[in-house]
């Protein structure tokens, strides 16, 4: 070895370019291909490296809607500069894009890949390590190859595991549903890094493997991830990581990807999410958000009625949203107190509303909404509102994203008149002036209606995670200003949406579209807080009660929520699923779990 540079070591072996840290070993091929990356587990063979665990594809592929982005020939890998790190950088012959170029990072902890190119063209899907080829000797689409068995993603998908095969799909993004292939809704986004290890068969990603964990991991400020989803793409031994942008990405000059992070030496999964979450935040990728205390209020235990409303939808035959009104919620809530339970929060659910996209109480439902949130204010307690984003019924279709025969498809905040309209709703709903409902913040749901499609139009340059976060921070922005100490709670769990929301909701346990849609519910739930108190230790976890499959499991759900966050109820008298009623112990059962959840909470104060 020739060089120490910022804790690596440099070295050139027949074209190659070799470097060596205390954290991984990394052999850059000749013809600037593809580079080999080695566990640190020095002396395993004659080279001193460690097993290999990867063989990166250095091409890229920036496909535009014109066409693939097709690698004709490549040139050996050129040293940019030794300190304070190695950064190494391969330029290729693309048939797409007038230059084009990997730029390699060898960072003392990680490295850092990056695909440039120049020229002109709108942005499809972007394939990072792999890419297609042109060149003689076997060509077509090149993954990565890899040795790991064991993949783990923070964005929850089949409530029944934690962990996936390497060989198993895996998306992090803002889109998803009900319907086959896209059950992955829960976290939208959740944090932007997936986990690797050679080990087989882990079953609690929060105990710690021998061979440690890589994690692979997407670093851009928020502004950039113009694109719906990261999915990563299983081959035969091997992957790719894949960006779609869909159409609404212009490329007139430069353009660099989103930074693609490979990190070695992470005990499990959680830390790993704790890593890239500091990454982010010593980058400047993640707003700075300067947090006040937050009002004691936020903690205290809640009670949304969307359970009850099902139980009752079950038993009349109503829709579960025709019964989110001020009758029913009286009712719940009154024998609840006759339990002795008196939840400190109340969120009225789907659908008080009249019109989603207008914010005005349905007058049939609730007579006097406004009334009704000042006295149960008076009584100590607070309201929020369930609001749906994307849904614009009842306002004007230009202020949407719509497809190509003028038909909307959801709400665009890149319109300056759409983001009036929001402010005016959030307006509405928390203000305590004329013409407010004077409720105290916000439930905010349905962020993974998120528009995609290459053939809808909209406004302005933002798309996917960008687009949500700007509709997002509008809202936030505009309860913060009407109501200071309004709450407003969310499902995304990335660090880069820490700036548009309070409190993270953990979401719907069960996926009830599913064949056989019971799971054992807490291990995912306890998974899911995991995730949110690494990547945002900041905020508040809302705990979430719904779909449980039986009392059973309802019960034991209960007795752990107070280690995972603020308490949830979503039932007043039976469990919606089974039928099953509350009995005294179950009321006993909730009234200690709150008592526990009070006492640490006023602990830590």
């Amino acid at each position: 070895m020739a060089t120490a540079s910022g804790g690596a070591w440099l070295d050139r072996w027949e074209g190659r370019i070799e470097i060596r840290t205390e954290t991984y070993g990394m052999s850059v091929a000749a013809d600037g291909r593809t580079a080999r990356v080695f566990a640190p587990d020095g002396g395993s063979d004659a080279d001193g490296r460690g097993p290999q665990v990867a063989v990166l594809q250095l091409f890229g592929a920036l496909d535009t809607l014109d066409g693939p982005d097709e690698t004709a020939g490549t040139t050996p890998p050129v040293l940019l500069r030794r300190h304070p790190y190695p950064v190494i950088e391969a330029e290729r012959r693309s048939t797409r894009w007038e230059k084009a170029a990997v730029r390699i990072e060898c960072r003392p902890e990680a490295v850092e890949l990056s695909w440039s190119v120049r020229g002109s063209g709108t942005l499809g899907e972007v394939h990072l390590l792999a890419g297609r080829s042109v060149l003689p000797g076997g060509g077509g689409y090149l993954p990565s190859g890899s040795s790991f068995r064991t993949l783990f993603s923070p964005n929850p998908g089949d409530p029944r595991r934690l962990v996936r095969g390497a060989g198993e799909s895996a998306v992090v993004g803002v889109v998803g549903d009900a319907r086959p292939g896209r059950g992955h809704w829960f976290f939208t986004p959740a944090p932007l890094c997936l986990a690797l290890t050679t080990a087989p068969a882990v079953e609690d990603p929060g105990r710690p493997v021998p061979e440690g964990w890589w994690s692979l991991a997407v670093d851009a400020p928020v502004s950039d991830m113009t694109f719906t989803q990261l999915a990563y793409v299983p081959a035969d031994g091997g992957f790719a990581l894949r960006l779609d942008y869909e159409g609404h990405t212009r490329v007139d000059g430069e353009f660099r990807t989103p930074a693609v992070v490979f990190t070695p030496g992470s005990p499990d999964p959680y830390e790993a999410l704790r890593r890239y979450r500091a990454r982010l935040v010593s980058r400047g990728s993640v707003p700075a958000v300067p947090r006040p205390r937050r009002p004691d209020w936020w903690s205290a235990p809640m009670f949304c009625g969307w359970g009850a409303q099902n139980h009752e939808a079950r038993v009349t035959g109503r829709a579960a949203q025709a019964l989110a009104g001020q009758a029913e919620y009286d009712r719940y809530l009154a024998h609840l107190a006759d339990q002795g339970i008196e939840p400190g929060t109340i969120v009225i659910d789907d659908k008080w509303q009249l019109q989603y996209g207008t914010c005005e109480p349905d007058p049939d439902k609730w007579p006097d909404l406004r009334g009704w949130i000042a006295a149960r204010r008076e009584r100590g307690q607070r309201v929020l509102l369930w609001w749906p984003a994307w849904l614009w019924e009842g306002l004007a279709d230009e202020l949407c994203v719509r497809n190509p025969e003028g038909v909307p498809v959801a709400l665009d905040p890149g319109s300056p008149v759409a983001r009036k309209a929001l402010e005016d709703g959030v307006a509405r709903m928390l203000g305590d002036g004329p013409g407010g409902l004077g409720a105290d913040g916000l439930k905010t749901d349905f962020t993974a209606r998120t528009p995609s499609g290459a053939a809808l139009t909209h406004h302005g340059p933002r798309w996917g995670i960008a687009l949500l976060h700007q509709m997002l921070s509008t809202v936030y922005d505009a309860a913060k200003r009407v109501k200071p100490d309004a709450l407003v709670i969310t499902h995304t769990p990335h660090p880069s949406f820490a700036d548009v929301t309070d409190m993270v909701r953990l979401n719907d346990m069960l996926r009830l579209d599913d064949p056989e849609p019971d799971a054992p519910i807490v291990p995912q739930m306890r998974h899911r807080a995991a995730v949110v108190a690494a990547a945002c230790p900041d905020l508040l976890v809302d705990t979430d009660d719904w779909c449980v499959p039986d009392r059973e499991q309802w019960r034991a759900y209960l007795a752990a929520k107070p280690d995972l966050g603020v308490p949830a109820l979503y039932y007043s008298t039976h469990i919606d699923r089974t039928g099953e009623s509350l009995g005294p112990e179950d009321y006993a059962a909730l009234r200690s779990a709150w008592r526990a959840w009070d006492g640490r909470r006023r602990a830590h104060a």
